[in-house]
């Protein structure tokens, strides 16, 4: 078991070693924790509560899986990225993302962008669809940005028109119920007229009309109380008029004693002038109200429409007057659906015959990129000790369009000549798998964006030249990208930047292992116990001095 280990990754190809049962695997097992692999709880150290991963990664400030972070909650501080994963004896789980406590499936979701495991039980990133689609677009390179980039803009226009196309046509009925309810209500409102403040104003004249008579009785009873009955016997006239008359008089007669008084008495005479024109008022009032039932009932009957009118389109007449104008912008519009109609079809069927063309100039590309690919994967799988196998990358009609393009791909593998071409996942078993995803990226190799890539037991049953092959091409990959290997082979081990060994102490009851980077002269030693599994033998140390010099001048000569 390891009780605590740092490994300090560094940039280029990074190999493991050490004896069988030292715990090697356990350091892909770590890194699969890390990002988001299954909590095992027979992993946690017999007598510990948990096990604990974690790992600091750096990322492109303000690129994808910064972005990816921040939109959890997390930080990356100067380009770096904590990520850090538990597992408790009882099999409990705990995630963080920078400094956030995450759902394990984030971290998964995140590897997608930071790390490619291949081993005997994690082949899972290149044999996904998408991921072996989006792979081979990038490696056809520039011949296939332009018209991808173009597919992708009439794909996307081409289902924008046919969404707003299939809403008109779908709601064609709906458009016409309502095209019908505005014209009733248009020509409805211009029929009646309304005008601003007019049913104030009827129903200020209906009250008016219904009450003449009382009105104006009321108009001559108060001009007789005023200015008197002119029909009546002036004997005894007590109306209002003339008692201001008498009241005048009487002050008048001695006003010349006291200027008080007098400004009384002037009082009076505007009083008794106020009063004579209000009655003449009155007078003129009575003889204009007139019963008149036939205006009375016009009226009434105008009031009635009006009222019907408000009750539908609006609390009163500048309401409904403004229904009417949103009614009519609205008619203008739903009329000229079918002119859209016709305009939205023409460009659907234009951007149809667009999209074919250049979905098929797509396929065109991807399926010259496809055999060139297929290919050069084979090639590789030949110096892989793989020299019957044969991959090739089948691009077919997905009999649709998507938002990538009209294919399906999907990279297939042949064991042998004459056996069936098989889907990567049944077509080979783990270790070739291994070998299969190393001859796959090596080929993809830099058109893979994904930063980092671990394989573990990429060399079973394999030796000699083929494990040379393979050394030759993980330090191959490792010039763009982190590469980082478990293997026993020393022709592999022999090409590393960075060589770590797993080492095993046993203290009678727990064994516990220590991960070390080794240099120039350990590393010779290392390679000489896995050559001849002596560390001292004079001639396993010159072979494995050997294979030292081999991998530095094959990589300098590349």
């Amino acid at each position: 078991m390891i009780d605590e280990a740092v490994l300090k990754l560094s940039p280029g190809l990074t190999v493991v070693t050490g004896e069988t049962g030292a715990g090697k695997t356990m350091v892909v097992t770590g890194l699969g924790l890390l990002f988001g692999g299954r909590a095992d709880p027979a992993r946690v150290r017999p007598g510990a509560d948990r096990a604990t991963v974690e790992g600091t990664l750096v990322v492109e400030a303000g690129g994808r899986v910064a972005q990816q972070v921040e939109d959890v909650g997390g930080d990356v501080e100067d380009g770096e990225l904590i990520i850090a994963r538990t597992v408790s004896g009882e099999g409990r789980s705990r995630a963080w993302l920078g400094g956030r406590s995450v759902p394990v499936g984030t971290l998964t979701y995140l590897a997608e962008d930071l790390v490619a495991v291949h081993g005997q039980m994690d082949q899972q990133r290149l044999l996904q669809p998408g991921r072996q689609r989006a792979a081979l677009d990038r490696y056809a390179g520039e011949d296939l940005v332009k018209p991808l980039r173009a597919y992708t803009q009439t794909y996307k226009r081409h289902k924008e028109v046919a969404a707003l196309l299939d809403e008109l046509t779908t709601r064609a009925r709906e458009r016409e119920e309502e095209a019908d309810r505005l014209r009733f209500g248009l020509e409805e409102i211009e029929k009646v007229d309304p005008k601003p403040g007019e049913e104030a104003e009827l129903k200020q004249e209906e009250e008016r009309l219904a009450h003449a008579d009382s009105l104006k009785s009321a108009a001559v009873s108060a001009h007789t109380a005023l200015l008197g009955d002119p029909m009546a016997s002036a004997q005894g006239a007590q109306d209002a008029v003339s008692l201001l008359g008498q009241a005048r008089a009487a002050v008048e007669a001695v006003r010349e004693f006291d200027t008080a008084l007098g400004g009384i008495g002037d009082r009076v005479a505007e009083a008794g002038y106020l009063v004579s024109d209000v009655a003449t008022e009155l007078a003129a009032y009575a003889e204009s109200v007139d019963a008149d039932p036939a205006r009375l009932a016009a009226v009434q009957e105008r009031r009635a429409v009006l009222t019907g009118l408000l009750r539908k389109y609006g609390e009163d007449s500048a309401a409904v007057l403004a229904w009417a104008r949103d009614a009519a912008a609205r008619l203008t519009e739903l009329e000229g659906d079918d002119d859209r109609i016709a305009e939205l079809t023409r460009e659907r069927d234009e951007l149809a015959v667009r999209l074919t063309e250049v979905a098929g100039e797509v396929t065109r590309i991807r399926t010259a990129a496809a055999e060139r690919f297929g290919e050069a994967v084979t090639a590789e799988l030949a110096a892989l000790a793989m020299p019957h196998a044969r991959v090739v990358v089948v691009v077919s009609p997905a009999g649709q369009f998507g938002p990538d393009g009209a294919d399906e791909i999907e990279l297939r593998m042949m064991s042998h000549p004459g056996a069936p071409a098989l889907p990567l996942n049944k077509g080979a078993s783990g270790g070739e798998l291994s070998r299969v995803m190393l001859a796959i990226e090596v080929v993809f190799a830099g058109a893979d964006p994904v930063p980092t890539f671990v394989f573990d037991e990429v060399d079973a049953g394999v030796g000699g030249k083929a494990a040379v092959e393979i050394g030759r091409r993980l330090a191959r990959l490792a010039r763009t990208a982190q590469v980082i290997v478990v293997t026993h082979l020393p022709q592999v081990a022999a090409f590393a930047d960075q060589h770590l060994v797993v080492e095993k102490a046993s203290d009678g009851s727990v064994v516990r292992s220590g991960v070390t980077a080794l240099d120039r002269e350990a590393r010779a030693r290392e390679l000489s116990r896995m050559l001849a599994g002596l560390e001292d033998s004079e001639l396993g140390r010159a072979h494995a001095e050997e294979l030292l010099e081999i991998a530095a001048a094959d990589k300098a000569a590349d």
